[in-house]
Order: structure tokens, then sequence, then C-alpha cells
């Protein structure tokens, strides 16, 4: 049903404005009755889930940051069966995003360029909802992804994270150091790791006892890769978001005048599959059993959720295949596992 609903009504729509429609209607099933129904048909079995960073996630598959940016559809996404949310990127200071139109369907890729720039509210909007949320005791488990915000110069990016952190970390289960956007100037470079050190430790002193992750960029040599890895360990960091999107355009079927028309913008869906098993695969040798490790890009099916897992993932997000797959998406996979 919802691929008749996507071909002939959904793709007609401009995909920003279809992502806002289709949050109204997750927020709309966050609320009873309609999250009873949603639970009672999505729920993960009980033997699905998974211990990490001090946690139980009630299926070790979840979504990735940047489809709720703004905290408000994570009690509605939790009931559609995701075993846990990360919100976000979230910046200390509120920002539009770049100029629209800023995101793409390469449908028959199945997949998505966007630039969108971390269009946000804010921390301080995003710890109020948070706040909000943990009032009502969520079963989903919330991850909180910070970033740099556009206004601040690239020197001075470690109080603008320290900043977030401070607001957001007593209200996360989790915290995510986004250094590998495509879409905000500057922000990959933070990645190098003499410069990447400072900025986690300071991070991870605003953060106290909350997890800490950082999430990097399939763009980087295996080399850069595992030395992030690396620093992530010696740091004392709880794991490693393996990966962002890609500024790469290499396999793509879909036309190349669309591709080009599109423009600028990280790549996600189907096409960064291979890429995405290779880096896991690097960040994995390169970290201790124990570490966490999220698989992130090329996800759609249940086959590759436990892919990943085979690989050595702890645990696995998606994004791109809601486009397509809809709002049972995470049913499917639960089931399939």
């Amino acid at each position: 049903m919802y691929p008749f609903l996507f071909r002939t009504v959904l793709s007609r729509f401009d995909p920003e404005f279809a992502h806002h429609a289709g949050m109204a209607v997750i927020r709309v099933l966050g609320a009873p009755p309609f999250s009873w129904a949603a639970r009672a048909l999505c729920a993960p079995a009980p033997g699905a889930q998974v211990h990490a960073l001090g946690l139980a996630f009630d299926s070790p598959f979840g979504v990735a940051a940047g489809f709720d940016k703004n905290a408000v559809g994570v009690r509605g996404l939790g009931a559609l069966g995701f075993g846990h949310v990360e919100i976000g990127t979230v910046t200390a200071i509120p920002q539009d995003g770049n100029p629209k139109p800023r995101l793409f369907r390469l449908v028959p890729d199945r997949a998505v360029i966007n630039r969108m720039g971390f269009n946000n509210a804010g921390a301080d909007a995003a710890a109020k909802r948070l706040a909000k949320l943990r009032r009502r005791r969520p079963k989903t488990i919330i991850g909180v992804n910070i970033g740099k915000s556009r206004v601040v110069d690239v020197e001075n990016a470690t109080a603008d994270y320290v900043e977030s952190a401070a607001k957001l970390a007593p209200l996360a289960d989790y915290l995510a150091v986004n250094v590998s956007s495509p879409n905000t100037p500057g922000l990959r470079g933070l990645q190098a790791v003499e410069t990447l050190a400072p900025l986690l430790r300071a991070v991870k002193a605003a953060a106290g006892g909350t997890p800490l992750l950082v999430k990097i960029a399939p763009d980087l040599s295996d080399d850069e890769i595992a030395a992030i890895a690396r620093l992530a360990v010696a740091e004392g960091l709880d794991g490693i978001i393996a990966h962002n999107t890609t500024i790469g355009r290499e396999g793509l079927v879909t036309d190349p005048a669309v591709v080009e028309a599109a423009g600028a913008g990280g790549l996600s869906g189907a096409p960064l599959r291979e890429r995405s098993l290779e880096v896991l695969r690097v960040v994995r040798e390169a970290v201790p059993s124990e570490f966490c490790v999220i698989s992130v890009g090329g996800v759609e099916t249940a086959s590759d959720v436990r892919e990943r897992l085979d690989a050595g993932a702890t645990l696995v997000q998606g994004y791109t295949a809601f486009l397509y797959r809809g709002p049972l998406w995470a049913r499917q996979i639960n089931r399939g596992l």
C-alpha cells in the first residue's frame, strides 16, 4: 500500500514539505490512544533487546539524527518500533539552515541528497522539550546529536559544543558529537585528530556521566577512520557512530542531470551500503569488543541490519529508507530480525 502511495502521491510533493507532513502524523501517533495501537502493532519482540552504553535498547534498530531535529516526534517514533531516537543535530544557537530547496530525492537509487545545514530551534528549545519528555517517562531511548552553530568560527567551536553539551547532556541517554556533516563550512576539518582530541576532551567534561559518542564521515581514508576510532577509545568516549552522509556521487543510476541539478550536499540511502560496511569493519578492528559502534548508512531491510550486527555493530540506525518504506519500516525490520 505505502509504495503505491509514495509513487502516486507523496513523490509529487516537495521532499521537505512531505517530511514535515509525515512528522505531523508521527506526532499524533505518539499520543494515546493512537500510541497504544501503534505499539501493539510495531513493538519489537522481547528477545530483540540489546544492552549498550549502560542502557537497555528494546531493538538494535533506531532512527538516525536528522529525522527529528527538534525532539518533536520521539514518542511517535518509539511507538512505531524504533529502539532509540537520536534527535538533532542541535546547535547552541538557533538557526534556519541553508536556503530552500535543500532536500532532493534520487528515487531510482532509493537515496536522498540534503544540504539542510543544521536547521533547528537551538539547545534551549531542545532542552525544554526533552525535560517535558522526561517528566512523561518515555519508553524510547533518546540520543542527542550536537553540532557547531554556523555563526561560530571554527576556532571557537569547542566552546560552542560545550555549551550545547552542558544544556543537553543531563536530559539525554547519550550524547553524540557531530563533526562530520558536509553542510556546515569548516566542520569536517574538526575530524583531524589534533583538533578533535581537545574538543572531545572538553565535551566529555561537560557531559558528565552521560555516555559520549562521536559521529564520523565516510569520506575519510581508512587510516584516518582507524585513527579517530583509537582516539575515541583513548579519550574515554563510550562509542562511535559510523557514519554520516557522503559528498561522493559514485555509482548512482539516477539521471546525471537530476543529480547535478540537486547540487551540493550529503548523499544518503542505498548507495552507501558497501562503504558503510567497510567503515564499520575498520572501526571494529580498531576498538575493543565492548566499545559501542553504531552503524549508519544504506540500511533498508532486516537482512541489512543483521549484516551490520554480524559485522560487529552494537546498534544500527536508519533514516533515508523511511521515505521509501513508510511508517511500518521499523516493524518490518523488527519482525525480520
